[in-house]
């Protein structure tokens, strides 16, 4: 395969990172960025050799001889920006949350496939190293069937430091991380079948929620309980961005535990190993789990885009946003809601 040529659309915080874990695989390449103000997307360019800026998408799409494009915006400019790739009939990649509703993240979906190009989902949490190794041990029935789990993402971290747009977010943690951990819950136990949401803002000084917690029905009945908090409690706990989990199956458990220790237990005992991420130097120390991942789930993406198999598509992404919904749907009306 030929050298794939792609441009990013926007240029903010994650831009930079999405570049780089690009910049880590052969066979790709960025030709050009977009971005709304022009300055920012000079900037970048300059940071990463990239030939090309603009701050009108639809030039970029007229001039630019491209493979794919990568949208890197906020999720309001999602819909409009696929739509355009769409039309140029141009494969594209979309960061999460997918889209602000239901109906539009379906729209997206439906305009890439009606003129036969892929959509592909940017979720890289799945592709964390400890997460991929706990699907692992799941598959090999170390614990055999799990009927019960936990997955914690609750830390004090000061999020809003480094993206302080999520202060302005009518819906918060549920479409901002949300997006991620109910997906990893779908990558380890299947699809769901009813879930109950509820929700708290503690930060008194933000529109959405910062606090969720949702409880699952999955796959073979397993009930998996979902915990996500950026409350900046000094008490949380101080393993960001990691997620911790605990499944109980019928002959077993197995914990994450912080500093990416997995300790699977069973009537053989206990065995206990650390599956720390990648390291990068492009990538922030605080943020090392989830931009090693980066990496993995850019990879997997360009495999689907060379004709492979991609795990998350615009299609498969659909069920997440389903989830992330259903959640809004439950906390607002209090009872649990069927997927």
């Amino acid at each position: 395969m030929g050298r794939l040529k792609f441009a990013m659309l926007g240029t903010g915080f994650w831009a930079r990172y999405q570049l780089a874990g690009w910049r880590e695989l052969d066979g790709v390449e960025c030709v050009a960025l977009y971005n709304r103000t022009l300055s920012k997307a000079k900037a970048l360019a300059r940071e990463f050799h990239v030939s090309s800026t603009y701050d009108d998408p639809e030039e970029l799409l007229h001039k630019e001889k491209l493979d794919f494009v990568d949208i890197v915006t906020d999720v309001d400019h999602h819909a409009v920006l696929v739509k355009m790739a769409a039309a140029h009939k141009l494969p594209v990649i979309c960061q999460k949350p997918m889209a602000p509703t239901m109906t539009i993240a379906e729209e997206m979906v439906q305009a890439c496939r009606s003129v036969g190009v892929p959509l592909l989902i940017n979720e890289n949490w799945r592709w964390q190293t400890p997460l991929r190794r706990l699907k692992a041990i799941l598959q090999c029935g170390e614990i055999g069937t799990p009927f019960r789990a936990r997955l914690d993402m609750i830390s004090s971290f000061p999020i809003f430091q480094n993206q302080p747009f999520l202060r302005d977010l009518e819906q918060f943690i549920l479409m901002d991380l949300g997006s991620h951990i109910l997906d990893v819950a779908r990558f380890l136990f299947g699809e769901a079948e009813t879930l109950y949401c509820q929700t708290r803002r503690v930060h008194p000084d933000i529109k959405g929620e910062d606090v969720a917690t949702v409880m699952l029905r999955m796959g073979e009945r397993t009930t998996v309980l979902v915990e996500m908090a950026y409350a900046e409690n000094p008490l949380e706990r101080e393993c960001f961005p990691q997620t911790l989990a605990f499944v109980e199956g019928d002959k077993g458990s197995i914990e994450i535990a912080p500093d990416y220790w997995i300790k699977v237990t069973n009537a053989g005992g206990t065995i206990a190993e650390r599956y720390p991420p990648p390291i990068y130097s492009w990538a922030l120390p605080a943020y090392q789990a989830v931009h090693s991942s980066i990496v993995s789930c850019q990879a997997n993406l360009l495999e689907g885009l060379n004709g492979g198999s991609a795990e998350t598509t615009g299609e498969d992404n659909l069920k997440t946003a389903r989830l992330v919904f259903a959640s809004y749907e439950s906390a607002a009306s209090g009872r649990a809601v069927a997927i």
